[in-house]
């Protein structure tokens, strides 16, 4: 649910608005009647609940790689990762 509320209530009641964002609550802060921001409650892990699992090092060929090989292909997964975004983008 959303909920429009003043920046200056924002202000003289900040923890009353954080604990509602903690249970699911989300509010629509304006001033003088234009909204200047939103305020979200956001997952435990600051995600949003993407994840992406790149390599599974429980399994195969990875179970019993060494840091330095794990860095390595952290490298090459982050190199192909830059080709696929446009030259433009990457500013």
């Amino acid at each position: 649910m959303n909920t429009i509320i003043g920046l200056k209530e924002l202000r003289e009641n900040t923890e009353q608005y954080i604990m509602a964002a903690q249970r699911g609550h989300s509010f629509t802060v304006v001033r003088r009647s234009t909204p200047i921001f939103k305020m979200i409650p956001v997952d435990k892990w600051g995600d949003e609940g993407t994840w992406e699992t790149v390599l599974d090092l429980t399994k195969g060929k990875y179970k019993n790689m060494t840091a330095g090989e794990l860095l390595q292909r952290f490298r090459e997964i982050d190199a192909r990762q830059a080709r696929k975004i446009p030259k433009k983008a990457r500013r």
